[in-house]
């Protein structure tokens, strides 16, 4: 497993005087998918306050859902809660969502604006199932806020 305090200091130079939130979601998707092994999606899903639903941004992977509703599989659920959500094997989620059938595992991370707002979430699949712990979620949930800092 990567080291993930060096990711986030990767993260903080990709984004040292970038403003850009889409720049900074593209990069932050190709680091953690370049440096985390055993995936097979990274990236991210944005909120719509008109359509109030998930819309597909940047990411690296195979082709995803376009439009997530508020609610619905493992994104929708985190981005409803604002929680994390770590999902061990996706076949027992009860609203899941399945983009990609080999997908066996999911994390999901909200992404907050400093009001406490929705702004999106980021989302990583694995190809095998219990991929993901509480420690990796911590960790990803600290790597997220960083973004967010150039982001809100």
């Amino acid at each position: 497993m990567a080291d993930l305090s060096l990711l986030s200091e990767q993260l903080s130079a990709l984004l040292t005087n970038e403003h850009s939130a889409i720049a900074n979601l593209a990069n932050a998707s190709a680091l953690i998918n370049d440096s985390v092994e055993q995936l097979n999606w990274a990236g991210f899903y944005l909120f719509n306050p008109q359509s109030k639903q998930l819309d597909l941004g940047p990411f690296q992977g195979k082709v995803a859902c376009m439009h997530i509703d508020l609610g619905k599989g493992v994104c929708g659920v985190a981005a409803s809660t604002k929680e994390v959500q770590i999902v061990d094997d996706v076949s027992k989620f009860d609203s899941y969502i399945a983009c990609d059938s080999a997908a066996k595992s999911e994390l999901v991370v909200p992404l907050l604006r400093k009001d406490g707002s929705l702004y999106g979430v980021l989302d990583l699949d694995a190809p095998i199932l219990n991929r993901f712990d509480k420690e990796f979620a911590k960790k990803m949930t600290e790597f997220a806020n960083r973004l967010m800092t150039t982001i809100d």
